[in-house]
């Protein structure tokens, strides 16, 4: 759980299908049957099954729970936690052997409980980040109480999605619906495990679209993509990764968050929309992770403050804050002071609205952004970057598959951390390498394996060492010496085998 102040946050999120087109069926035989999305450049690249709603009562649920109860699943994951005393210190006992001196107590099991929903028959599954998150070990309960071993796929912490697979077949699904359709006042039900009760189907309505809840923000993450479904279905803790779907039984979000003062549900309960999960689990699938389009931009909702400060001519959409040099967006011609209106004509009010419609596209692809600036719409072709400020796909290869990125630091920096040599770690991947050996952000890597390192091509030097010369009776191991902010030393032993 997260607190916000007076909010608990339960997350949740994530969720997506297979996709395999039938072999001689033309785009239009399927075109009666599925629901097709295009690149933009008349290729399909995704497909959902359609289900008839002209038999579903808007009151009657049965049809919906039967066939989702079976396909949203128990997620446990276990955390070995190594409990220590320090008292005095051994730097080469400890730099080798993990311990600061004093007892050193057994690992203990830390365990934690959530959904997740089965998205294709031969055992993919998906559940929040936030759920897996740093776990040694992963458990997956079907609804008829057979239990397997999971091996995590991928993760996108962004989204809070993370993918799983367990060695089954013929397993049951949930059918993708389109979240796009979901209109304000229309029922839903959530399923999934709250409070471990296995197939807990609760129902409500959806009462808004396109919410932000700062989730990112608040745990550091300016990346965070957020544009949930707010229903009033009954969501708790165990709820996690469970499944949103329509009297139809199409999964349409996965169930995220919850607005509580109590840690229990209050209320409101919030859910990623399948349109963007469907993309990041499919590029999870492909690529190993997300291949997120970016405009190169700083945003902000438009207010009634922020209209009469910069008097703006519009009182909704979003305000550009800065263009970032080289971006799509500066290409483009965006300035700063310009508010987005709409992109590829659909309108965008808010930040949700922006990001839900920018998270279906992949860097490369060109879209149709109309800005106001000073009372006057002005329309711009933009192509869209990575994150790296180019187009090409990324892999997770070399050392990015470690899940953290470095900066390179000043002489003026270093100072500050009273080295002369250090490479500071930025952000650390939930589920990375770096994670699960519990390095956290803002820390200074000084050495590796007795290394002095001064830039990120030194870690991937030694890196590359590791993995390309290893020894096969010996998995490959960073031993890294390094120090926080506040002064503290510390070591750590990254396994690169995993």
């Amino acid at each position: 759980m997260m607190l916000f102040g007076a909010m608990v946050v339960v997350s949740g999120l994530t969720a997506a299908g297979t996709y395999k087109l039938m072999e001689r069926q033309t785009v239009q035989e399927l075109a009666d049957s599925y629901v097709i999305q295009s690149d933009g450049n008349g290729q399909t690249v995704q497909f959902f099954p359609t289900v008839s709603r002209a038999s579903v009562t808007d009151n009657d649920f049965t049809q919906a729970a039967e066939k989702t109860v079976n396909a949203v699943v128990g997620v446990k994951s276990t955390q070995m936690v190594q409990t220590q005393q320090y008292q005095n210190m051994d730097p080469f006992f400890q730099f080798f052997f993990g311990q600061q001196g004093g007892r050193q107590q057994q690992p203990k099991a830390r365990e934690g409980y959530g959904s997740g929903v089965i998205i294709s028959s031969d055992g993919y599954i998906v559940t929040n980040n936030h759920v897996i998150a740093n776990a040694d070990q992963l458990q997956v309960t079907l609804n008829d109480q057979r239990q397997f071993e999971a091996t995590l796929v991928g993760t996108d912490p962004t989204t809070d999605i993370a993918l799983l697979k367990i060695d089954a077949k013929d397993l049951p699904t949930v059918t993708f619906g389109e979240s796009d359709k979901l209109k304000i006042g229309e029922w839903v039900l959530a399923v999934g495990n709250p409070f471990m009760l296995t197939s807990t189907v609760t129902a409500g309505i959806v009462s808004a679209k396109d919410r932000q809840l700062g989730m990112g923000q608040s745990q550091g993450n300016q990346l965070g993509i957020e544009s949930f479904i707010q229903t009033d279905a009954a969501v708790n803790p165990g709820n996690s990764g469970g499944a949103l779907v329509n009297t139809a039984g199409e999964l349409v979000g996965i169930n995220t968050a919850i607005y509580s003062e109590t840690g229990n549900y209050a209320g409101y309960s919030f859910a990623v929309p399948s349109s963007i999960v469907s993309k990041v689990v499919a590029d999870l699938r492909q690529f190993g992770q997300v291949q997120r389009a970016v405009l190169g931009i700083h945003i902000s909702n438009v207010t009634a403050d922020l209209v009469e400060k910069e008097d703006l001519k519009v009182n909704e959409g979003v305000y550009v804050a800065n263009v970032i040099e080289d971006g799509a967006a500066a290409e483009a011609g965006m300035q700063k002071g310009d508010v987005i209106v709409s992109l590829n004509q659909a309108t965008v009010k808010n930040m949700g609205h922006l990001q839900g419609e920018l998270v279906r596209h992949n860097p490369g692809e060109k879209v149709q952004v109309v800005v106001n600036r000073n009372g006057k719409e002005k329309t711009l072709d933009v192509t869209l970057k990575n994150s790296k400020g180019n187009t090409e796909v990324l892999t997770k290869k070399g050392i990015d598959a470690l899940g953290v990125t470095f900066k390179n630091m000043t002489a003026q920096e270093l100072q500050k951390y009273g080295v002369r040599k250090g490479v500071l770690v930025k952000s650390v991947e939930q589920g990375g390498a770096f994670a699960r050996a519990g390095i956290q952000e803002k820390f200074l890597i000084v050495k590796i394996n007795d290394a002095v390192v001064g830039s990120d091509k030194d870690i991937e030097k030694v890196y590359n060492q590791l993995t390309t010369s290893r020894d096969a009776d010996q998995d490959p191991v960073m031993f890294i010496v390094g120090v926080y902010p506040n002064g503290r030393t510390a070591y750590y032993a990254v396994d690169l085998s995993k």
